[in-house]
């Protein structure tokens, strides 16, 4: 998925809900570089509408009728690669975005989503990276972690220093920047600046990804 300064990122929405799509139109329609192509209902639309479309970018509810998130993501992982598929889900569907990781999904958001995040999103996903919402729950990040998902199967591990590791491994049990500031006796802002080295390092953008990209590299052990 390459993009030229002239055509923009191209993306279908699938939610049975008319609000909720028509919020996503509103915000996509003041984007120059994104392009909402297509909206889709249900599941079989979405289907039929990638097949008619060919969208570089698919967002999708988890739960619809005809054909549910998980198996249209299932489908679309098997026909169609190179299309990055975006999750949406409640707060309290945990298990549920776990399957959708491993059904083929490249990354989710909760329908509460701030515009800014869904922008990002998008972007990451297109660009081949993995996307984790900002508000992912210290144990929703360790249960992705210990699934089948593993997008750093074939990406070398950076070096990490000592501090790094100890921050990383902090990081992981759930402190705050505060709280391991505290703990290691150094200041936020030292700690901040470490954290945003080690996310450059990991290519991820936020507390989830480092979690998730930790565990599975066995720099932090559950």
């Amino acid at each position: 998925m390459t993009k030229t300064n002239y055509s923009p990122i191209r993306v279908i929405v699938a939610d049975d809900h008319e609000i909720f799509r028509d919020g996503f139109r509103a915000l996509l329609k003041k984007q120059q570089d994104i392009e909402l192509v297509a909206e889709a209902e249900n599941g079989k639309e979405l289907l039929e509408l990638t097949q008619k479309y060919k969208p570089d970018v698919v967002i999708t509810d988890i739960k619809m009728p005809k054909s549910d998130g998980i198996q249209a993501t299932r489908l679309l992982e098997e026909k169609y690669p190179h299309i990055g598929v975006i999750a949406l889900s409640m707060f309290d569907e945990e298990n549920l975005i776990v399957d959708m990781l491993e059904a083929g999904a490249k990354g989710y958001l909760l329908k509460n989503a701030a515009k800014d995040e869904i922008i990002e999103a998008i972007k990451t996903v297109f660009h081949n990276g993995t996307y984790y919402c900002h508000h992912t729950s210290n144990r929703l990040a360790q249960m992705i972690a210990s699934s089948k998902f593993n997008p750093y199967r074939k990406t070398k591990t950076p070096n990490f220093n000592e501090k790094e590791i100890e921050i990383i491994q902090k990081i992981c049990e759930g402190l705050s920047s505060r709280n391991i500031a505290d703990t290691l006796h150094l200041s936020i802002r030292t700690i901040e600046g470490y954290r945003e080295k080690i996310q450059e390092k990991m290519k991820v953008h936020n507390t989830a990804g480092i979690v998730v990209y930790a565990i599975k590299k066995g720099i932090y052990k559950i």
